[in-house]
């Protein structure tokens, strides 16, 4: 009795602040820029991809909360998955998450870092030379090393760098509105938008995708639901004003941002000459270092998940020698072999960043964007576990919620499923489009699906090994 009251320890205002803490992350100082460049500058639908982006957002973190209430055991999506579905679509979901999804968002972080570092000395530096993929490269190698050597040390920086994101974003949202207001940048980018014809409602489905980076994280927030007082009301309450309230601070946030610069300056150097024109070249730097650490924290975090993501699969003895990499190092209490195979992963998914992103792409047609397509795939591994919670409702005798077992189940199924549209549209559709009328072929979500589909067929065969040696014995 004494444990569970010690775990029952956090109210709804800590909770709402932890959703936030852990949602706000390093995604929204560069996909700002990206969200203005897909709208072609129009402030208006840019505005629009922030606001749809995250009422889905909202839809699906709601329901997951749901489920955290009903299932207090399990944290995390694979055990949703395995509590709802089953041992085996957990599993593959563990797979993916492992291979795909947590190194690459890692190795887009580290990149993300070693860019803002270097705007820190070059507001016009090439953030795709050779020196930025070294130093992209050293940060995934830091970041490895304090997280596999100093656990500790690592968890304190983790708890600094969430405080120190906030505080670019609170002096922007704060002072870049209203000097964008007081100065009339931003009541002019807002009219030139409703007179502009430039930007079309289709480039808001490239925003959104865009914006699922940013806000990449709610999940996490289920598994504050053991340590939360009267879980089933506030976690629900928590994940919903929490999101809500991250959805304000990245709308004003890239509002504010027009205070400090045109949207063409916007679009072509992102937030550092926002920040060098409000604060001048000194605050400018102090806030750009803070975008810096705030970068580096969710790298960080990151790769914590990461080192642990195949201990996790092994813990459930499956994927490639269990035996191997669920072994815990006695001396800094980690799962050492995980995390060597994750750096490993990681190391291959820079690289495959980096080849991309050359003007001439070293993979060619099979040249896809890692740091958004892996996240909309999440969506995709949500809608059996929706709908599959949904028929089990249904046929169920006992009591049941019409709005948080039925409705907003199906709603977060058609959330996921636009989201999947969205992907298909902004990186197979629209490119393909234009590079059809060039006589060319661009299809990048078709290659980014063999490659998933190659990966996801590994850990198939792996389990089905796994399965095969376990009725042998």
């Amino acid at each position: 009795m004494e444990n569970q009251q010690l775990n029952k320890r956090y109210g709804l205002f800590t909770a709402i602040c932890m959703v936030v803490g852990i949602v706000i992350g390093s995604g929204v100082f560069f996909k700002a820029q990206d969200i203005l460049n897909y709208t072609s500058g129009n402030i208006l639908l840019s505005t629009l991809a922030w606001i749809i982006g995250g009422a889905v957002m909202v839809i699906c973190a709601f329901t997951f909360s749901n489920f955290a209430t009903q299932y207090a055991k399990v944290n995390g999506v694979v055990d949703y998955a395995e509590a709802i579905i089953g041992k085996k679509y957990a599993y593959m979901t563990g797979w993916f998450l492992s291979t795909i999804y947590f190194p690459a968002m890692t190795s887009v972080l580290a990149w993300v870092s070693a860019r803002y570092t270097l705007l820190l000395f070059d507001a016009e530096a090439d953030i795709t030379s050779g020196l930025c993929m070294s130093l992209g490269a050293f940060y995934l190698c830091l970041a490895y090393a304090l997280n596999i050597l100093s656990p500790k040390l690592a968890g304190k920086f983790q708890v600094s760098a969430t405080v120190i994101k906030l505080i670019p974003l609170a002096i922007i949202v704060l002072v870049g509105t209203i000097v964008g207001f007081a100065n009339g940048n931003t009541v002019g980018a807002f009219t030139a938008s409703l007179q502009s014809s430039s930007g079309d409602f289709s480039s808001v489905f490239a925003g959104i995708a865009a914006a699922a980076f940013a806000y990449e994280g709610w999940i996490i927030a289920t598994s504050i639901n053991a340590e939360l007082k009267n879980p089933k009301k506030n976690l629900p309450i928590a994940l919903v004003v929490g999101t809500l309230i991250i959805i304000f601070v990245y709308v004003m946030y890239s509002i504010g941002l027009m205070g400090g610069a045109s949207v063409d300056v916007l679009r072509r150097t992102g937030s550092a000459a926002a920040f060098r024109n409000l604060f001048g070249a000194v605050g400018g730097t102090v806030l750009n270092a803070f975008v810096v650490i705030s970068c580096l924290g969710t790298l960080n975090g990151l790769m914590l998940a990461c080192t642990r993501s195949m201990y996790s699969v092994a813990v459930r003895d499956c994927g490639p020698s269990p035996a191997t990499f669920s072994v815990v190092d006695p001396y800094t209490n980690m799962p050492t072999n995980s995390g060597v195979l994750a750096l490993l992963f990681c190391g291959t998914w820079y690289f495959y960043f980096y080849a991309s992103n050359l003007t001439a792409p070293l993979f060619g047609l099979f040249s896809f964007d890692s740091s958004e397509l892996p996240i909309i795939t999440i969506y995709g591994i949500y809608i059996p576990i929706f709908i599959t919670y949904v028929i089990k409702k249904l046929k169920a005798k006992g009591e049941k919620s019409i709005f948080k077992d039925i409705v907003m189940p199906v709603l977060a199924t058609v959330a996921s499923a636009f989201m999947v549209f969205v992907a298909i549209f902004a990186h197979g559709i629209k490119p393909y489009r234009a590079a059809a009328e060039n006589g060319e072929f661009a299809f990048p979500v078709l290659f980014y699906l063999i490659v998933f589909i190659v990966i996801m067929v590994i850990g198939a065969l792996l389990y089905r090994k796994k399965e095969q040696l376990n009725s042998e014995k």
